[in-house]
């Protein structure tokens, strides 16, 4: 690892990776740093079975509606996995919604669509209103559709609706779920990203940016660059981990604590063989009138994979409850909606652990009510020195593809102010 460049990139996911490339066109010396023993950030395959991977992190190549006047909402990934031959299958939309074991009649889906739709028409009026309130203010919590709607909106949020900013909720971009990648999106970006040279198991301990050039301390050594972009977590940020010197303005303390990381988890549960047929693909809610349920998706219909989403305050607590309570939950979930005697075909499960894995705490990062603003500050730079990428500050937010594009716009910040 060389001891002087012209930037220090900490964090190899997406943002950071992509940083690097464009810095190289752009003839700027980097060095990335990344404290985990892989690449690729919240974007992770894991074999879940012989040739079968299952995303803990990010997995639909997703892409926002307005990709001819906003190139920040195409999905680059798409395009690569095209290129290079990565198989992909289309997203299966087909939605059934089960209430204490019993799918919806057609005068129960009216119900439920209309409900959701007026939650959604409060939040537009709320907004168009100037006001950013938290979104469980504007919706009717009584009403018995209120719960699948909540469970859907902590796996969105990612957070119970009391600490979700309906304002950073209305202008997010809603992105279209187009393909997912047959062996994994994870897997997909770190074959991308497997041409930048990065130093792994290398934690930052302090940067020092009191000088003319900052100097990074790792835990293999220290760097001199010209500028730090940091592209870690706001869970990372909030959480100090890092020793800025000086610290963090108040500016940018605030932005950071304004939009902390949400909650939201996957469980993955493989099966020994297939038990949905071709026509069962699609999402799916459960929920029962005494409890909340759970999200499920039914893709990539090759792979005898169910996932279940969980977020939210739930979520963080099955984290704490361990692998075998997320296994319960999420086969007894799908049991309830496709019949016990799938049970007899499981084969495994795996499950995401964002809010407790040391290098990300969290999944995605969300706005406060109230706090939907510091989506403008949190991107900033420190006296053109300190710049910042990632998820959390690009405008598609809460994506891999988002993330990917922060880093392009940030190592172009840095050159020009390097210029």
């Amino acid at each position: 690892m060389p001891t002087e460049t012209d930037v220090v990139i900490i964090g190899a996911g997406a943002a950071g990776l992509s940083a690097a490339k464009e810095l190289s066109v752009l003839n700027r010396s980097c060095v990335v740093v990344e404290a985990s023993h892989r690449i690729g950030g919240r974007a992770y395959s894991e074999e879940i079975a012989p040739g079968v991977w299952f995303d803990l992190g990010c997995a639909y190549l997703v892409s926002g509606p307005d990709v001819e006047n906003h190139i920040d909402e195409s999905n680059p990934f798409l395009d690569y996995a095209k290129n290079h031959q990565v198989v992909v299958e289309r997203y299966s939309y087909g939605a059934q919604f089960i209430r204490n074991g019993l799918v919806l009649g057609s005068d129960e889906m009216k119900a439920r669509a209309e409900f959701y739709a007026s939650c959604e028409e409060a939040i537009k009026r709320s907004v168009r209103r100037g006001e950013d309130c938290a979104i469980s203010d504007l919706i009717d919590l009584d009403n018995p559709y209120a719960t699948p709607y909540i469970d859907m909106m902590a796996v969105t949020a990612p957070k119970d609706l009391d600490a979700a900013s309906a304002a950073d909720f209305f202008y997010g971009i809603e992105e279209a779920v187009d393909f997912n990648a047959l062996n994994g999106y994870g897997n997909l970006v770190a074959q991308w990203g497997n041409d930048v040279a990065v130093s792994l198991n290398t934690k930052v301990e302090s940067v020092d940016w009191s000088r003319d050039a900052v100097v990074v301390k790792t835990t293999k050594g220290a760097l001199k660059a010209r500028c730090v972009i940091s592209t870690v977590s706001n869970g990372v940020l909030a959480a100090r981990d890092i020793d800025f010197k000086p610290r963090l303005p108040d500016w940018k303390m605030e932005a950071v604590l304004g939009l902390p990381m949400g909650a939201e988890n996957k469980i993955g549960v493989h099966f020994d063989k297939d038990v949905f047929g071709p026509d069962r693909g699609g999402y799916y809610q459960s929920w029962s009138d005494d409890a909340h349920g759970a999200y499920i998706d039914v893709n990539l219909m090759s792979t005898n994979v169910a996932t279940v989403f969980i977020g939210g305050r739930f979520s963080t607590w099955m984290e704490k409850q361990g692998p075998q309570a997320a296994h319960e939950f999420a086969v007894d979930h799908i049991a309830n909606i496709f019949g016990n005697e799938i049970r007899q075909s499981v084969n495994r499960s795996i499950a995401s652990a964002w809010v407790t894995d040391p290098w990300v705490l969290g999944s995605y990062a969300s706005a406060l009510p109230g706090q939907y603003h510091q989506r403008e500050f949190l991107p900033l730079p420190v006296d053109n020195k300190l710049f910042f990428a990632g998820e959390a500050t690009a405008r598609a937010n809460g994506t891999c593809h988002g993330a990917y594009w922060s880093g392009v716009r940030v190592a172009r910040e840095v050159a020009e102010a390097l210029n």
